[in-house]
């Protein structure tokens, strides 16, 4: 898989020398920025930036760890160590051929505004606040702003007058666009659909027009019939989709049938699923890897954890496994709906178990399978608009010869604080790898749960 993926940065106003004004910029970067992207010194251009004191404190807590967010605070800190060499940090030192300078800043001269004073303490929010005032107060010619994940942060420093955005190198611009994955075309010759109802395929690909994309997914109709087919991109022609069982779970809807046609697909090595609660997404994802389950080695269900108001998992009682397994039992409860289709004494049903007993199925928090490679391994990331576009490149990048991927998510319900809909690592994966060939993406609307879970959704 080397080589065919991209993820290289996408293009923003922090890092797009025409959006810039002409005035130069010092940009003051927070901790939940680096945590973020520990290249984000590098993505500013022309223009300065300075790390606040407090930022340095607080990525040295999380140095220590095996999470994404250690392994930045460690890529930071030793990224800054080697640009300073023998100098002063608290001196400009020039990042690079290109790009601005980094220096180290920290309140030692009194300034007309304190934010410790104005908010009645002395939170590292205030601390980092009053850096960027200080830095406004010493470069009137430039522009300071601060640069943070974290709203509250921006809406408290605009408050006192100082610049505050949100890093948005790796934000996805067009987000409404990457929305659509399939298509409705209309008017379709009753001979094409009558072909592909016979044959399972057609070449006349004129009838796709300017939508015509690989992988993608089509429901062909005049006013008498209709099909579902998708463009095969290998040997590039129109092929039907049908709705397939996989592990005695059926699609309900286009869209679940497109679903589970990516899944098993063996070409297509990469898949997303984004849709709200109760429209299918884990369930067919895991029913199709147990379908498939003799043509790989293993099957891994993954998650990551967002601990719950902002407090560790170190906080929970019990040992690891007793702390994680309430962040799990969404996957053990799709993978016991599955095993219920079936009765006990049932083939599909021992192999179920057979599989979990042996290890050939792993259910397990993301952040303990870090480091691994995987090959000959069908690997499902749930959950995975929790993840930063970065960890969703760590995770690909892991994959090795015989591997397909699936990630999955609401990219509405985000749990982590400092991602939203256009930073999250799912858009991410989407907007930078559509239109790939090993790639398919499929956006489920239409919810199977229940009728109470669709009320829930519609209306509330």
């Amino acid at each position: 898989m080397k080589g065919v993926f991209s993820f290289d940065s996408i293009v923003s106003s922090q890092s797009n020398p025409k959006n810039m004004a002409k005035k130069q910029k010092i940009f003051v970067l927070d901790t939940s920025v680096l945590l973020h992207d520990h290249k984000a010194i590098t993505n500013f251009e022309k223009n300065d930036v300075a790390i606040p004191i407090t930022v340095l404190e607080e990525l040295d807590k999380f140095k220590v760890g095996n999470d994404t967010k250690n392994f930045s605070a460690r890529e930071v800190i030793r990224f800054i160590d080697k640009l300073s060499g023998h100098q002063s940090l608290q001196n400009w030192t020039p990042l690079g051929t290109g790009k601005g300078s980094l220096r180290v800043v920290f309140h030692i001269k009194p300034i007309d505004l304190d934010a410790e004073k104005i908010y009645g303490s002395d939170k590292n929010d205030n601390k980092i606040i009053n850096a960027g005032l200080l830095l406004q107060s010493e470069n009137l010619k430039k522009d300071v702003i601060l640069v943070t994940k974290d709203i509250n942060l921006r809406i408290k420093a605009k408050a006192l007058g100082l610049i505050a955005e949100d890093y948005e190198t790796d934000m996805v611009s067009n987000f409404e666009e990457i929305q659509s994955n399939m298509f409705s075309i209309d008017g379709v010759d009753s001979e094409i659909i009558r072909d592909l109802f016979n044959k399972g395929f057609c070449d006349d690909l004129s009838i796709l027009g300017s939508q015509k994309v690989d992988n993608g997914n089509y429901i062909l109709k005049n006013e008498k019939s209709s099909v579902l087919a998708y463009y095969n991109p290998f040997i590039q022609r129109i092929e039907r989709v049908e709705k397939e069982y996989a592990f005695g779970i059926k699609p309900k809807n286009a869209e679940q049938a497109f679903a589970v046609h990516a899944l098993l697909n063996p070409d297509v090595k990469l898949v997303s699923l984004q849709g709200v609660a109760g429209t299918g997404k884990t369930l067919l994802a895991l029913a199709c890897a147990l379908e498939q389950s003799k043509n790989y080695d293993q099957i891994i269900l993954a998650r990551p954890i967002v601990p719950l108001s902002n407090k560790e998992i170190g906080f929970l009682p019990g040992d690891a496994n007793e702390k994680i397994a309430p962040y799990m039992e969404p996957l053990w409860d799709n993978l016991k709906f599955i095993k219920m289709q079936f009765k006990e004494n049932e083939k599909k049903h021992k192999s179920i178990l057979e599989m979990e007993e042996s290890g050939k199925i792993i259910i397990t928090p993301l952040a303990f399978i870090r480091g691994r490679s995987f090959s000959n391994t069908l690997f499902i990331v749930d959950e995975s608009q929790n993840l930063t576009p970065h960890e969703v490149k760590t995770v690909i990048t892991r994959a090795g010869e015989g591997t397909k991927m699936v990630f999955t998510g609401d990219i509405h319900q985000i749990d982590s604080p400092y991602l939203d809909e256009r930073s999250n690592g799912l858009t991410y994966l989407i907007d930078r790898l559509k239109g790939n060939r090993l790639f398919s993406h499929i956006k489920l609307e239409k919810g199977e749960r229940s009728e109470l879970a669709n009320l829930a959704n519609d209306l509330l």
